[in-house]
């Protein structure tokens, strides 16, 4: 199956929905770095949860979901721009991690934080205790804290393929009597409950609404892809030495044995610097030194 997500709607209740699926990227994700399964698996859920959540924003910019706590997983990041490009990363204690550790076992005392960083505008951030027993579970109970649009998860992770479900209640239209808009919450959502990880993991969109909701007057929206692309540069990674000064970034060099490196925590991509570099960088010859040695 693509990567994409993929919007639905109820027709005859005030209820939203959207699909995605991750592969191919995240497998990229994986890639960079050897993951214990647990840690797999939870890093895969958060990459879905992010391509779930861009697809309900209207916005240029990026979305960041962490979690951190001060367990074997210390954190877990993953980022999915409005371009619908994700990227991620775990920090972890591999020797802290039994095979079938749970989330509570892995992120004790843990936070939950989703950060909207727009473009243009305020960035916007929100903090809730990483309560529940999956992450699928914090996510919902982030939406019920900070009482926004009610809004509920289905995540699954396999080290081969990350898949999610959201439904997110919309404000009253076509149910204005309270206790029906409740009624088909409830109703929505407990289909969506008996829904499998294999299911989730293994069916196209199509048939997995069909399945849940063949009796509901749904409409399926065109699916929008999602790929795995890292922001980081030579540029970015220029600008760092150069916060630092030029005595100071020469001095790293010279202690660094000739070169520095600045390593992307994301993708593992390499920048390398010399004295050389560094002497152009602060004579204003920018980032594209002649001797840059990028591996």
């Amino acid at each position: 199956m693509p990567d994409q997500t993929q919007r639905f709607l109820f027709d005859d209740s005030d209820v939203r929905g959207e699909i995605a699926t991750l592969e191919e990227s995240y497998q990229h994700v994986l890639a960079k770095h050897t993951h214990p399964e647990p840690v797999a698996q939870l890093l895969g859920e958060l990459l879905a949860a992010a391509a779930l959540l861009v697809g309900t924003l209207k916005f240029d910019g990026l979305l960041i979901l962490q979690a951190r706590s001060s367990g074997a997983v210390p954190l877990l990041m993953v980022e999915c721009s409005s371009a619908r490009e994700v990227r991620g990363i775990a920090r972890y204690h591999a020797e802290q991690i039994q095979p079938d550790a749970t989330l509570t076992e892995l992120m004790p005392e843990g936070m939950l934080a989703i950060t909207i960083d727009p473009a243009n505008g305020q960035r916007y951030q929100g903090i809730v205790d990483l309560e529940g027993a999956t992450l699928a579970e914090c996510l919902t109970n982030y939406f019920a804290a900070s009482e926004q649009l009610p809004t509920r998860f289905w995540l699954n992770a396999d080290s081969r393929r990350a898949c999610g479900l959201l439904l997110q209640q919309l404000p009253a239209d076509r149910l204005k009597d309270p206790e029906e808009r409740d009624a088909s919450w409830e109703h929505l959502r407990t289909l969506a409950d008996t829904l499998t990880a294999e299911e989730l993991l293994g069916l196209d969109s199509e048939t997995l609404l069909h399945r849940l909701y063949h009796q509901e007057q749904l409409r399926l929206f065109d699916a929008l892809p999602i790929r795995f692309r890292c922001s980081c540069s030579r540029e970015r990674s220029a600008r760092a030495l150069v916060s630092l000064g030029e005595e100071d970034a020469l001095q790293l060099v010279a202690e660094q044995g000739g070169s520095v490196s600045i390593d992307c925590q994301f993708c593992n991509e390499k920048y390398t610097y010399d004295a050389a570099d560094v002497a152009q960088l602060f004579a204003g010859g920018g980032s594209d030194a002649p001797s840059d040695t990028r591996h």
